[in-house]
């Protein structure tokens, strides 16, 4: 699964990942700040997810609570908020819509 993929997508199905290919082709070239200003938060967090980089997360996290106005927010509240924990390693087909 690429970064692209993974940011776009918008739900799972057994082995398979639903990718919107609408929005990854308008914005799949963007980094995670671009994602976060254009108000894709979901998107922004699942690029920076995916990157790995911890000082990535951090700067997503701070930015995100300094947009919608909360505080003390962990990355574990974020991935709880979205409803994304990882990257799934089991993805073997990619369906876009």
């Amino acid at each position: 699964m690429t970064r692209s993929e993974f940011v776009f997508t918008i739900g799972f199905q057994g082995e398979a990942a639903i990718v919107d290919k609408r929005a990854q082709r308008k914005y799949g070239k963007l980094g995670t700040k671009e994602l976060l200003e254009q108000g894709l938060f979901r998107a922004a967090f699942c690029s920076a997810l995916f990157s790995g980089d911890q000082s990535e997360m951090d700067s997503f996290i701070a930015a995100f609570g300094e947009k919608t106005g909360t505080s003390e927010l962990t990355v574990d509240r974020v991935k709880w908020l979205f409803g994304i924990y990882t990257v799934p390693d089991e993805i073997k087909k990619i369906v876009t819509v």
